[in-house]
């Protein structure tokens, strides 16, 4: 993808503006590399805050509320590096938050890898 069709994409998400790098630029071209996975333990605390505080706004099956679905056909079309800087800046303009002070860059890369799958059905 080129750079400035992320940022459209990006924009379109309602994702601040960032400036645009040649590494970066580079980078878009590319898809989403698979984000580390984290521990155990994190994965069932990442697990919790997306069920728990991402579902009080997204609906606790994640098909939506006063957020826009996070179901994996919801989410088909959108640029996963797009959905990972819209879970770490959140939208300007709406309810959805950033999760920057909670979540690092990479786990938000796996928490959009997990709900680009579907959540687990365990809780």
């Amino acid at each position: 993808m080129r750079a400035s069709a992320f940022l459209s994409a990006a924009l379109a998400l309602g994702v601040p503006a960032l400036p645009v790098s040649a590494t970066s630029a580079a980078a878009d071209e590319q898809m989403l590399t698979p984000a580390p996975v984290p521990a155990a333990t994190r994965q069932a605390e990442l697990l919790r805050l997306v069920r728990q505080d991402c579902g009080s706004c997204h609906g606790l099956q994640m098909e939506g509320g006063l957020g826009l679905p996070l179901t994996p056909r919801a989410l088909a079309d959108k640029p996963p590096a797009a959905l990972v800087q819209t879970v770490l800046h959140g939208r300007r303009g709406t309810a959805m938050p950033p999760w920057s002070p909670f979540l690092s860059e990479n786990e938000a890369g796996w928490v959009v890898e997990i709900l680009l799958k579907g959540l687990p059905d365990a809780r």
